[in-house]
């Protein structure tokens, strides 16, 4: 018998790890709502047979608006001025997300996205994606993930802009218009 058993990690099973450290008020609000240059960042996560997941849980970590890695603490509890760039989101009961957050600006002259996580039932780990913004077709043509994806794949990758100046989009975890999922 081993001296120690090591207790399972969350990237092994949901359990009692899902909702420990997950929740907390205001977490959705990666910007403060209304506030200059605040966006809804919105979808829906579905699985492979166009089924919505009621109970999935999106992370979100973007760069300022300026295209600068934020520095500012408070991921776990909001201040409503402090940009930190991350929030988390649970799915609602038809699998709707939806963040308050800001633009992401370009790092270095490179595509603006936001690194996603998706946690769900029946994963035996989280997945990563990214979500592109629409604009500047240029350095979406010049970003090496996207230029190395075919036509469908890339469009995974991209939210399309909402009437109200904010973002839409969904998350497929397989099948068709799958979205793709990015190994580390």
């Amino acid at each position: 018998m081993p001296d120690k058993i090591l207790d399972p990690t969350p990237g092994q099973t949901i359990g009692p790890f899902f909702a420990f450290g997950l929740d907390y008020a205001k977490k959705h609000e990666v910007a403060f709502p209304h506030s200059p240059g605040a966006i809804v960042l919105g979808g829906t996560v579905t699985d492979g047979a166009g089924a919505a997941i009621p109970d999935a849980i999106v992370e979100i970590f973007g760069a300022t608006p300026e295209g600068t890695v934020p520095t500012d603490r408070g991921a776990r509890r909001r201040d409503d001025h402090s940009f930190t760039g991350f929030g988390r989101a649970a799915t609602t009961d038809d699998g709707h997300y939806e963040f308050w957050t800001l633009n992401p600006g370009a790092i270095d002259g490179k595509a603006p996205f936001f690194a996603a996580v998706v946690f769900a039932r029946g994963l035996p780990n989280k997945l990563h994606t990214r979500i592109y913004l629409p604009e500047d077709p240029e350095r979406l043509a010049a970003d090496p993930l996207l230029s190395s994806l075919t036509p469908e794949e890339r469009d995974s990758l991209i939210a399309t802009r909402t009437p109200d100046g904010g973002l839409h989009f969904d998350i497929r975890l397989q099948g068709e218009k799958e979205t793709v999922f990015l190994a580390y």
